[in-house]
């Protein structure tokens, strides 16, 4: 798969330097090196994780500008209900407070294309500013469409809007109703890369209004893990190439799960499969891939998984672990 580096890659202490509100509960943080030093670079598309207190890690699209290394910006909505990360991130993260984050990674490339369509909603915006900078600089026709109740909760719409004018289309759905992306990418023409990032609904329609055209491929990055209920989740056995040990996965437990109760060292964030920090080289054995980062291409290539949702499809697995 792409990545721009490794999920163990070593840390790096920033400081907050800058704070401001972009929406409802959306405060873009600007975060920077103590020293202003350089930050390494990064491609369109890609997210950092950010090392909170309490041995949080979560994940953030940048949304700055790649060529300028002086600092990174990303927008955190504030999710009462969510996992802690987000209330955390607006607790904690004030002006001159220090953070430490890992370098970026990118699951959300910019593919080449005959064209594309940018589809986000609400807090999905955010991987989409450099993506559609990007699409702008290789000069291929591109058009956006940008859904969320109402402007309020659309942080950066008013500035695409300003900077690109009708190749953006703002959807209020408390003013316009509920979104129809059937009838918006109908007709898409061969070539054309669909790319999509907000509510697991709106990613889900995306698919099913692109499922019947001829070679058009949708990229999806999700905030929650696809829902596995009723999927075959049979116990299995798997070979730990490195350390030695083979263990027995049973129904109901992940292999990250088994791993780590077996003393085996290993990384991880989400434990949903959305954030790629688990991926593991596999030797031999089929994968049941059930993460939302692999591509169609890279799960048939079979050469990794993500361990904190992905199973085996038959008996047996053996893993670089």
């Amino acid at each position: 798969m792409i990545t721009s580096t490794s999920a163990d890659a070593a840390p790096i202490d920033v400081v907050v330097r800058e704070r401001r509100c972009v929406g409802v509960d959306i405060d873009e943080f600007t975060l920077a090196r103590p020293d202003r030093g350089a930050l390494p670079a990064w491609e369109p598309g890609a997210h950092i994780d950010l090392l909170l207190p309490d041995e949080l890690v979560r994940q953030y699209s940048l949304c700055s500008d790649p060529a300028d290394l002086s600092a990174y910006r990303i927008a955190v909505l504030r999710e009462p209900r969510g996992r802690g990360g987000s209330v955390r991130a607006h607790e904690t993260l004030k002006v001159g407070a220090p953070i430490s984050i890992r370098p970026p990674r990118n699951h959300f490339p910019l593919v080449r294309a005959l064209g594309y369509v940018f589809v986000a909603g609400g807090i999905g915006i955010t991987p989409m500013l450099s993506l559609v900078a990007a699409a702008q600089r290789r000069g291929r026709p591109w058009r956006m469409i940008y859904t969320g109740r109402g402007s309020a909760s659309m942080p950066y719409g008013r500035e695409l809007t300003e900077r690109y004018g009708n190749s953006v289309t703002l959807h209020h759905s408390a003013r316009d109703g509920r979104i129809d992306l059937t009838a918006d990418l109908a007709g898409l023409s061969p070539g054309t890369a669909v790319y999509a990032c907000g509510p697991t609904g709106l990613i889900a329609a995306a698919e099913a209004a692109c499922a019947g055209l001829e070679a058009v491929d949708v990229f999806a990055e999700r905030f929650t893990a696809p829902d596995l209920r009723g999927s075959d989740s049979r116990a299995f056995e798997v070979s730990l190439a490195v350390s030695g040990l083979t263990l027995s996965v049973p129904t109901g437990r992940s292999i990250l799960e088994v791993a780590e109760a077996s003393g085996v060292l290993t990384l991880s964030s989400c434990r949903e499969g959305n954030c790629g920090t688990c991926e593991t080289g596999v030797v031999s054995g089929e994968v049941d891939h059930r993460d939302s980062v692999l591509t169609p291409e890279e799960r048939a290539e079979n050469e990794s998984m993500m361990i904190c949702v992905s199973r085996c499809a038959g008996e047996r697995l053996v893993l670089e672990l």
